[in-house]
């Protein structure tokens, strides 16, 4: 889902590359392509249109950010967004007080469940 997104986004993207603020239609190009994306990976509509809204929001009046350009910000905003909505957590993973700590892994297939299993596996 998330190359989808980054691929559509990019496409969407390359027309305001060069500008110093963000259009609102330049934002709204960009999160029709992020809206297309998240529901044809069949995330619902409700978590898609509030999702589409905060980052409008965060974006709404935007001034590139120093050393960004007008395609990274809106990435960014669509970035933190998505961190913010999975449960963007800094706390990290948090071991049982006696082994063995379990951790459910779930995604469609092919998303990387066994390579983090393992990456997992190696920390340990």
């Amino acid at each position: 889902m998330f190359e989808t997104l980054g691929e559509r986004l990019a496409a969407a993207l390359k027309k305001i590359t060069g500008r110093g603020v963000l259009r609102p239609e330049d934002v709204d190009a960009g999160l029709r392509e992020v809206r297309l994306a998240l529901l044809e990976a069949d995330v619902n509509f409700k978590v898609v249109k509030e999702f589409v809204e905060r980052v409008r929001a965060r974006l709404a009046g935007a001034e590139i950010s120093p050393g960004l350009t007008a395609p990274q910000t809106v990435v960014k905003a669509v970035n933190d967004e998505l961190v913010e909505l999975l449960g963007g957590n800094a706390e990290g993973l948090r071991y049982a007080s006696r082994p063995p700590t379990v951790v459910m892994l779930a995604g469609l297939q092919g998303s990387g469940k066994t390579t983090t299993a393992v990456n997992l596996a190696l920390l340990a």
